[in-house]
C-alpha cells in the first residue's frame, strides 16, 4: 500500500533510497494496523515510532549536510520544515495510542504519508541532482 514511486525521485540517489526506507517503515505500520491477530499493537507502534524518529533524524541530517555542502539556498526552509516534522513526532501521546491504536496508526500514518509525499513533491525535488 505504502511504496516509493518514480515520480518521488529527487534524483539525489541516497535521498532517494532514505526516502524508500520511509515508505517501508509507513507500510510497517500499516500492515501492523492491518494483522487483526495482534490485539495489543502498543508495542509494535512504540517500536515503529522510535525507529521512525531515529531514521528520519539521520535522514534529515544527511539532506542538510548535502544542502550546505552544494550551498543550496532553500536550506533554511528545509530545515525549519524538518524540524516542525521531527517535532510533531516528539509530540505524539503514547497514552492515547494505547486507548485506541488502529485510530493511533491511521493518524501517524495520515501525517506521515501526507508530509513525506507534500515535502518530496514541493520541497525535496528542487534539489538539485548529484554530480557525479
Amino acid at each position: 500500500m505504502y511504496e516509493f514511486k518514480d515520480t518521488y525521485k529527487t534524483n539525489v540517489d541516497f535521498v532517494d533510497k532514505e526516502h524508500r526506507r520511509l515508505f517501508e517503515i509507513a507500510e510497517e505500520a500499516y500492515q501492523l494496523q492491518q494483522n487483526e491477530f495482534i490485539p495489543d499493537k502498543y508495542d509494535h507502534i512504540v517500536t515503529i515510532l522510535e525507529e521512525l524518529r531515529a531514521y528520519t533524524k539521520t535522514h534529515f541530517a544527511h539532506e542538510e549536510a548535502y544542502m550546505k555542502k552544494i550551498g543550496y539556498k532553500g536550506m533554511f526552509t528545509q530545515k525549519v520544515q524538518h524540524d516542525a516534522f521531527i517535532q510533531k513526532l516528539d509530540g505524539i501521546d503514547l497514552g492515547a495510542l494505547d486507548e485506541n491504536s488502529d485510530e493511533a496508526i491511521s493518524d501517524i500514518l495520515k501525517f506521515l504519508t501526507d508530509w513525506l509525499v507534500d515535502h518530496i513533491l514541493n520541497v525535496d525535488k528542487l534539489l538539485p541532482a548529484e554530480e557525479g
